[in-house]
């Protein structure tokens, strides 16, 4: 028996706050040891950047008078050297600055240039907003999915792409995929017209139906029509396609006409889905408004980075569209748009960074899509998914790059566009 009140409390407390410190341990997510005093200053000292030819993008690594190095992604696709160069201008500004504030550098950067809202600088921005959250969370020792308010789910769905029933048992069922795009750019040797014939339109059919008999009908297929169709034509293969009930249709024409797009969404039940060439919530607020798609597909190495990642999830939330992130390039984007996917409600699948770009470069180099040679601790995907845990649970963005990375790039050139041209008339066609 407790021989006084004061006593008896004193007990309850000590027995109460054991039980919340083991309950808060059973839920934490693991996070690390912080790396900086919050009160500290920290100061940015300069910036690297990485040109990665293999992945047709550019590392950039944010140093610090504190010794936390943050690391960051932002590319054009084919346009590298010109985007270098826009990162290189945003170091001025940032030397001596604090990166544990990255929404306000984030307004100082974007406000105080005189043209807004262009994919270059944008693509800037992104390298060094991403470095800076990663900077803020090794600081205090948490994942960056931690300070964007905490998981909403414990994995990222992720899928797959093939271009043939070869290619989808060996390339996205063999490797765990439970969905998957492909993709309708040519049908019979060549590119499409402004109007097409059944020939031409039966070519996709025969392609998507032999997939979709192959995967079966409990498994997502999206399709990728990737803009390189005029209006009618994009029309013409919807509805061709439409009785293999499609996860989506994504880019069924160029954003540019956004109410056009939004036509076309009102004529088939298949939701659009676009957005990887768009920037800034901006953008975005104008195609949600149209109507033009409900899955939206920004790519955080082109939009702004997290910070701008995170408010277009928002404004997609208020018009109950979902994000479907694009992710090309990259192993830190993806794992940067990964944490900002953990974070939000409106999150459905996760595209993967490809290899397309690799030619040349040393021998005997292993890459894989997860990260292997670009990332010292690749990333593993289970039942089709990647785990938070044990993938992207450790202090900031959770992944260090291979300390090879910069050997195994030696003489890869930079990836340039194809060029997209009318095989009957010579004509410039759309990519």
């Amino acid at each position: 028996m407790f021989h006084s009140r004061r006593g008896w409390m004193a007990m309850a407390s000590l027995g109460m706050a054991g039980l919340l410190a083991s309950e808060r341990g059973s839920r934490a997510q693991p996070s690390g040891r912080a790396l900086a005093d919050p009160r500290s200053a920290i100061k940015i000292t300069r910036l690297e950047i990485i040109p990665v030819h293999s992945l047709r993008s550019i590392f950039v690594k944010m140093h610090t008078d504190a010794g936390i190095v943050g690391l960051g992604e932002g590319t054009v696709e084919g346009k590298i050297e010109t985007v270098v160069a826009a990162i290189r201008q945003l170091e001025p500004y940032l030397k001596g600055k604090d990166p544990r504030q990255p929404a306000h550098h984030w307004q100082a950067i974007y406000r105080h240039a005189f043209y807004r809202g262009a994919v270059i600088l944008c693509s800037a921005l992104s390298a060094v907003d991403i470095a800076m959250w990663d900077i803020k969370g090794k600081a205090l020792g948490v994942p960056v999915y931690d300070l964007l308010g905490g998981p909403t789910r414990d994995r990222i769905k992720l899928y797959g792409q093939a271009e043939s029933v070869e290619e989808t048992k060996s390339h996205v069922l063999a490797e765990g995929y439970v969905s998957m795009k492909t993709s309708v750019s040519s049908s019979r040797g060549r590119l499409s017209r402004a109007s097409e014939n059944p020939y031409f339109i039966d070519g996709f059919v025969e392609k998507v139906k032999a997939i979709r008999e192959l995967v079966g009908p409990d498994f997502d297929l999206g399709i990728e029509m990737h803009g390189e169709h005029e209006p009618a034509a994009a029309m013409q293969i919807i509805k061709a396609l439409e009785p293999f009930r499609p996860w989506f249709f994504e880019e069924p024409i160029q954003f540019q006409n956004l109410p056009l797009m939004a036509e076309m969404a009102k004529k088939t039940t298949v939701p659009f889905a676009t957005g990887e060439r768009m920037v800034t919530k901006w953008q975005f607020r104008d195609l949600l408004t149209a109507g033009a798609a409900q899955l939206l597909q920004p790519d955080i190495t082109h939009t702004g980075g997290i910070t701008e990642l995170k408010a277009i999830a928002s404004l997609a939330e208020a018009f109950s569209a979902n994000m479907l992130p694009h992710a090309k390039e990259g192993m830190i984007g993806f794992a940067a748009s990964m944490h900002v996917s953990a974070s939000i409600p409106n999150f459905l699948a996760h595209e993967v960074p490809s290899l397309q770009a690799v030619k040349g470069g040393p021998p005997n180099v292993d890459r894989s899509p997860l990260g292997k040679s670009y990332i010292k601790t690749p990333m593993v995907m289970t039942g089709g998914s990647i785990l938070l845990k044990g993938n992207i649970d450790g202090p900031g963005l959770g992944i260090a790059l291979d300390e090879h990375l910069i050997d195994n790039e030696r003489g890869i050139p930079e990836w340039e566009f194809p060029e997209m041209w009318d095989a009957v008339d010579g004509s410039v066609r759309d990519h």
